[in-house]
């Protein structure tokens, strides 16, 4: 996929630093790999967000700067939460995070594949190499016994960890075998008792010490089907005295009689996440693990499951750094779920939601997210972003590529008593004052138009530069106006303003120079497109939405959405999904997918200013939204 303009201005920046990628350009300079091979291995149990995002350019972003790869992989150890819909969203989600950016450098497999087996020095192994974009797949260069292999891929894939089943189960009789792991009938509840806790030892398990021959059979058994869910696990046998809980003998299996949407029937014991990751780790042959600092603690059980199984090639290696927060935002996949399970939202791609399916439908571009994701930097500190860097980034990224468009998002009329009623006349307006190739476009002016109605004011506070009874003002690209009547209903509700026009104060004209205080946009009515806009706002009202265990429900925000019904100007009508567009003095929006031929339909990605944080200024209190745009004057 070709690079965009933008995209080649990014690459040209300097490359970023941080602290895991100063230790991989080390190995890089004492070649310690021949290869860097990292990757990206999310839980089909959801929908990938913001905080994903950041993982994503790290471990993509490494891999493109060291000439490496990155392979995609389900990490699909639980049947019970996992589904072919997620898989499809995050191979959809990553997709279009990376395209044009580092989509050389991604790792897929051909469809169906599966680990070879192989002699790797002189000792039997497990590999399953990458294939990198659409070329043929790549020889295990790293390791001379793996040969060169070109197969002819015509359907590629992401990886599976539960395409390793078979060869995970293999490595769990290898445990069993050297007195590392054994079968325990305690019950999940008793498990949990005999753990122990931070400030006390954990108790051995009264199965810890059954024999080879006992865990095997009982393992066999378990895997044939014999015993019902919760009955059994397999357990590492490591220390139950440890003060890392994750090292007193952790379970490696369990019994669950449920179909997974990867393998079906085949097995009703399934390894748990920290068995499945490092293995799957090894057979890919990944070189940097590279996880969120949760998973610190899990570290040196990565590392005893891979030193105790006489694994004949280099060790993959696990690195930390800490997650992506940002304030205003919830990033639990739990709660995302509750969100759409209890209809909160739409559903994941909620132009409100943090996924990325969300932020994508939204309108943010992938560029914005992932100079986001890369600029909040890479620490070992837990910390929550300031969701206004985010939103910077969006801004700075739109302000160079939308369309300026005029819109009129709360109409009234405005009717111009001495402009002819049978003319109507095309006005040049820019296209992107950011952009000296986006050209100008032909925008119709006739004698009824449309502004907003928050532009007009019949009794305005001082410094009011808007339309008022008796004021100016200039129209955009157009005339000077000036409000001579106010036309209302029975009800005292203003439905219409009688205006005169400067007719020689159009650009060219005599009177073109003539200054007035306030600019307004508008659209011709005769020529007006409808078009259902979605305004969306920030999804919570407090910057931690869950903060000190409350419920995050409790702060939602009942302003996120506002629709209403636009006029715009009749390029509107042929918009594009890949385009951006600025309302002038409005914000910047982008079309839905649910815009079909007749019925125009726009998200609001964001507004032209933080209107949070003048509201809080105002306020002199916490963030609080009013639900109004903000605007230059």
């Amino acid at each position: 996929m070709s690079k965009t303009t933008n995209d080649k201005v990014n690459n040209a920046s300097p490359a970023p630093s941080d602290f895991i990628r100063e230790m991989v350009a080390r190995h890089v300079t004492e070649k310690k790999y021949p290869r860097i091979h990292t990757r990206f291995p999310p839980e089909p149990n959801g929908y990938l967000h913001i905080g994903h995002a950041k993982s994503i350019c790290l471990n993509f972003g490494i891999a493109r700067e060291f000439g490496g790869i990155c392979n995609l992989r389900m990490d699909d150890t639980n049947p019970t939460k996992e589904d072919v819909e997620y898989v499809d969203s995050i191979v959809e989600d990553v997709n279009w995070l990376i395209a044009g950016w580092a989509d050389d450098k991604l790792g897929l497999k051909p469809k169906g594949k599966t680990p070879d087996t192989i002699a790797s020095n002189g000792k039997p192994d497990f590999y399953l190499a990458p294939t990198v974009g659409q070329a043929s797949r790549l020889s295990p260069s790293e390791f001379e016994e793996i040969g060169d292999r070109r197969d002819a891929c015509p359907t590629l894939e992401p990886f599976y960890a539960s395409d390793y089943f078979d060869q995970l189960y293999e490595y769990a009789l290898q445990l069993i075998k050297k007195g590392k792991a054994y079968v325990c009938d305690l019950s999940p509840e008793d498990t949990d008792k005999y753990r122990g806790a931070p400030d006390r030892p954990g108790t051995d398990s009264p199965f810890r010490n059954r024999s080879v021959e006992e865990n095997l059979d009982l393992f066999t058994r378990m895997k044939n089907g014999e015993f019902p869910d919760g009955a059994r696990t397999l357990r590492s046998k490591i220390d139950m005295a440890s003060p890392n809980i994750w090292l007193r003998d952790p379970l490696l299996y369990r019994i669950r009689h449920a179909e997974h949407h990867h393998t079906g029937n085949k097995w009703c014991i399934y390894p748990m996440y920290d068995f499945a990751h490092c293995l799957s780790d090894y057979i890919e042959g990944i070189t940097h693990s590279i996880c969120t600092l949760e998973f610190e603690v899990h570290r040196p059980l990565y590392d005893w499951i891979l030193e105790n199984l006489d694994l004949p090639r280099p060790l993959p290696r696990q690195y930390e750094f800490a997650k992506l927060i940002p304030s205003y935002m919830i990033v639990s996949k739990r709660k995302l779920i509750s969100l759409v399970n209890d209809k909160v939202v739409t559903g994941w791609d909620d132009p409100r939601m943090p996924t990325i399916s969300g932020i994508r439908r939204r309108g943010v571009t992938a560029e914005a997210l992932r100079n986001f994701a890369i600029g909040v930097g890479v620490t070992k500190y837990i910390s929550v972003t300031d969701i206004a860097v985010y939103e910077h980034a969006i801004r700075e990224d739109l302000n160079k590529r939308a369309l300026r468009r005029l819109a009129v998002l709360r109409p009234i009329k405005v009717v111009i008593s001495n402009y002819p009623e049978d003319k109507s006349e095309e006005l040049e307006a820019t296209n992107n004052p950011e952009d000296a190739h986006a050209g100008t476009r032909k925008i119709p002016f006739s004698r009824i138009l449309y502004i907003e109605r928050d532009d007009f004011m019949e009794n305005p506070p001082p410094k009011y530069f808007r339309l008022r009874p008796g004021g100016e003002v200039r129209l955009k690209y157009a005339y000077i106006l000036r409000c001579d009547e106010v036309v209302k209903d029975t009800t005292g509700a203003i439905i219409e303003l009688r205006c005169t026009a400067d007719l020689d104060s159009k650009s060219g004209g005599t009177t073109a120079q003539r200054k007035v205080k306030g600019t307004i946009h508008w659209v011709s009515a005769a020529h007006a497109v409808d078009a259902e806009v979605r305004l969306y706002d920030r999804l919570f009202t407090e910057a931690e939405p869950d903060k000190d265990g409350r419920d995050f429900k409790s702060v939602l925000n009942p302003k996120s959405l506002e629709v209403v019904t636009a006029k715009c100007e009749p390029s509107l009508a042929g918009a594009k999904p890949e385009l951006r567009y600025q309302f002038e003095r409005l914000g910047y929006f982008a079309l839905d997918p649910d815009s079909t031929p007749g019925r125009l339909v726009l998200n609001r990605t964001i507004t032209l200013k933080d209107t949070w944080a003048k509201e809080a200024k105002q306020l002199g209190t916490g963030p609080y939204t009013s639900g109004k745009t903000s605007r230059t004057e």
